[in-house]
């Protein structure tokens, strides 16, 4: 975050002075009056001081990105986070370094819970994006995981013709499972169980066994 402090006679001319130091727009900065004695305020002989500091606003992507970086130095894991990519209100942020397996979790789901927060606490800021994370590749690597063991299961159900299960999973790995085959006309998928031993059963699409 960019912000530079400085000093005029009145707070216009601090401003100026500050917005010509970071190459802004006033529109494009957050401004705080630091110092404003009573001269400057009532106009008295003498000289006036106000003093203010001027921030650059942050963009939507960058304050996500720093709401995630605040969450995983609580958690204590060391790690970094950046903006690895931006597409109309979808912003793809990637956690890099220090502990990655506890950021992770098992299967996922500290990654996912983690997602999860980061979402509802920009929904409830009024942020209109969606913030999409990753762990050094990890997502990309388990989707691609998940999509060869639904091909599998697909194989095996054909092959044997019987029901085949997939799991347990959590919920949005059992969705990957129901996307990955839902184009083959062949197999039917569907989810059976309790929470959190909920799997997926692929079956050749003549019935459920």
């Amino acid at each position: 975050m960019r912000s530079v402090e400085a000093v005029g006679r009145t707070r216009e001319e601090a401003l100026r002075r500050a917005l010509e130091k970071l190459g802004a727009r006033e529109e494009e900065v957050e401004v705080e009056v630091l110092e404003e004695g009573p001269r400057a305020l009532w106009g008295l002989l003498g000289r006036a001081r106000v003093k203010v500091r001027v921030t650059i606003k942050e963009e939507p992507p960058e304050r996500a990105r720093g709401l995630v970086q605040r969450l995983l130095d609580l958690m204590g894991a060391g790690s970094k986070a950046e903006v690895a990519s931006k597409s109309g209100g979808e912003v793809r942020i990637d956690i890099k370094g220090g502990d990655l397996s506890t950021v992770i979790g098992k299967g996922g789901r500290t990654l996912e819970a983690l997602q999860y927060l980061v979402n509802l606490m920009l929904a409830r800021a009024g942020e209109g994006v969606r913030v999409v994370l990753d762990a050094d590749g990890y997502r990309r690597r388990r989707e691609e995981a998940l999509r060869r063991m639904a091909k599998e299961a697909a194989r095996r159900a054909l092959r044997e013709g019987r029901a085949v299960k997939v799991g347990p999973l959590p919920a949005h790995e059992r969705r990957i499972i129901h996307l990955a085959l839902s184009g083959d006309p062949r197999v039917i998928t569907y989810s059976e169980g309790e929470e959190p031993q909920r799997r997926v059963v692929v079956a050749p699409r003549r019935g459920r066994h």
